[in-house]
């Protein structure tokens, strides 16, 4: 595509029908008005949660039923994770991007049966792969799937690396290496500044880096920005210490945006010099 990046935005869980709804009509006038393409997400189901008594979302069946209406109400696509093989033709029927947890990148019957709906497949690079590791992931996911056994509708999404306990770094390396596996590449800024487990029986995070990193992330050259946004993130079920206001997300898109258009003509950053 010839458009500046992409957006795959939303709360972290579907926490009900309104909020869905809320966050998806602004941030849809947000990507309207500056020309960006915008994936909404949302989780039916939190499988990854550090303790038992952690809020995990609304279930699949009622999750799913919001983001069927969430997608038909605001005529936008859905992006949504799997965590079970189960789950997969269910998701499939409403979602437009089927998502691979970071935690699960390498469950190959995972990847393999989201492949095979036909749908996009985003796969999160685990916490603790190198950038390279990606690359048989892939392959993973276009040796089952559609099209005659080769799916194609692949994307990949940095989203930090263990740095040891309770802190992510991101190596902006890995974009650069993973834009050479010929795939749409995604950096993933709420989870990259993410502090997992820091606060006792929940993560923590850093959202005041947000800005900076998806400039950062924007000048190397990704294809798309995925960020967790909320009204009020000191009230979200999930993720509350990561995620930005909805109210800070049209100054982050702007200047985004200008990072964007001040990039080489082509839209993307001259390759390195060897």
């Amino acid at each position: 595509s010839d458009e500046r990046f992409f957006l795959i935005a939303g709360p972290c869980v579907a926490e009900s029908l309104e909020l869905c709804l809320e966050i998806g009509e602004t941030v849809g006038e947000l990507t309207e008005k500056f020309g960006i393409s915008f994936i909404f997400k949302a989780s039916y189901s939190k499988a990854n949660r550090l303790s038992g008594s952690s809020y995990s979302g609304p279930g699949l069946d009622e999750g799913l039923r919001i983001l069927q209406i969430v997608k038909e109400r605001l005529s936008v696509p859905i992006l949504t994770d799997v965590h079970e093989t189960s789950e997969v033709g269910s998701a499939a029927d409403v979602a437009d991007i089927i998502q691979i947890p970071a935690f699960l990148c390498r469950q190959t019957e995972l990847i393999r049966r989201a492949a095979a709906t036909g749908k996009w497949v985003n796969i999160k690079k685990g916490q603790f792969l190198a950038p390279e590791d990606m690359a048989p992931l892939i392959d993973k996911a276009g040796a089952d799937g559609a099209n005659d056994g080769a799916n194609k509708r692949v994307m990949v999404t940095e989203r930090g690396t263990t740095f040891g306990y309770h802190n992510l770094v991101v190596d902006f390396r890995s974009l650069m290496i993973m834009r050479k596996f010929g795939v749409p590449v995604v950096f993933d800024a709420t989870h990259s500044l993410q502090l997992p487990g820091a606060d006792g029986h929940s993560s923590g995070g850093r959202p005041e880096f947000t800005q900076a990193f998806c400039r950062a992330a924007l000048a190397i050259g990704v294809d798309g920005l995925f960020i967790e946004t909320h009204p009020n993130p000191s009230e979200a079920k999930s993720d509350s210490k990561s995620m930005i206001p909805l109210a800070q997300l049209e100054r982050l898109l702007e200047d985004c945006v200008r990072v964007s258009e001040a990039l080489a003509p082509s839209g993307k950053p001259q390759e390195t010099l060897s």
